[in-house]
């Protein structure tokens, strides 16, 4: 049964205002996941201790590693990424749009990669949206649309994931139901699944979207003390398994 995460990691920087890429792994390590979807990652950042964390992460999981850096400045990133211990490959990462109308706000990406899952392909899209509601909505459809998920590799099982700073009631959420499901309301059991803030959380803005070859078995976001504390946000887990016809 393979297990996804979700997880914006504040970069590595806890709500106990500590920096620890190792507390992160643990987290993740604790969960034991096949795949992981990353936002918020710092690579060679001078804030950061100049630290590679996608990669620091990415080693501590044993795990291959695909980072988008979404802002860049000179040899400093910020950015996305994927890890899996699956065979995988890189399809596409690249920008989301912006709006023009309000200027300095925060560069947007997001990563696809093709994980091979009990020899099938899956296709994993991660992506890390706006604040701003306009935004999002710009940046949702994008994702929606010819680039992303209507892309013509982009066919049989797909997972699109990530934080999307937009909660069920949004048109953010909306525009994205239209391609693939909700996996929270596919999972076998109902447990809590808000993600933010992580102290107590109220908020679902981090969610999983499948499409029909994929069957949702569980949705969780773990509520311990090491969750709490590593970052601002939850993880977000789902047990799936792929199911036929799993192309075209």
């Amino acid at each position: 049964m393979p297990r996804i995460v979700t997880y914006n990691v504040h970069r590595c920087v806890g709500n106990d205002r500590r920096l620890d890429v190792a507390r992160i792994v643990d987290v993740l390590a604790s969960l034991e996941p096949d795949i992981v979807a990353l936002q918020e990652l710092d690579v060679g950042r001078r804030r950061t201790g100049h630290v590679d964390q996608a990669h620091e992460i990415a080693q501590g999981l044993d795990m291959a590693c695909h980072f988008n850096a979404a802002l860049t400045v000179e040899e400093e990133r910020y950015g996305d990424a994927i890890l899996t211990c699956l065979p995988e490959k890189l399809v596409k990462k690249g920008a989301l749009p912006g709006y023009d109308r309000i200027r300095r706000l925060e560069p947007r990406g997001a990563l696809w990669v093709e994980v091979e899952v009990d020899g099938a392909p899956l296709q994993v899209i991660n992506a890390h949206l706006g604040l701003v509601p306009r935004e999002q909505q710009i940046q949702a459809a994008c994702l929606a649309g010819p680039a992303w998920l209507q892309h013509p590799a982009c066919t049989g099982p797909t997972i699109l994931l990530g934080d999307f700073n937009a909660t069920a009631t949004s048109v953010v959420y909306r525009t994205l139901v239209q391609r693939l499901a909700p996996a929270r309301r596919l999972a076998g059991r109902q447990t809590p699944t808000a993600t933010f803030p992580s102290p107590l959380p109220v908020l679902r803005i981090d969610h999983v979207f499948v499409s029909p070859q994929v069957r949702v078995l569980e949705v969780f976001a773990p509520f311990a003390p090491i969750t709490r504390q590593a970052s601002d946000h939850l993880p977000l887990v789902m047990d799936f398994e792929l199911t036929g016809p799993l192309s075209g």
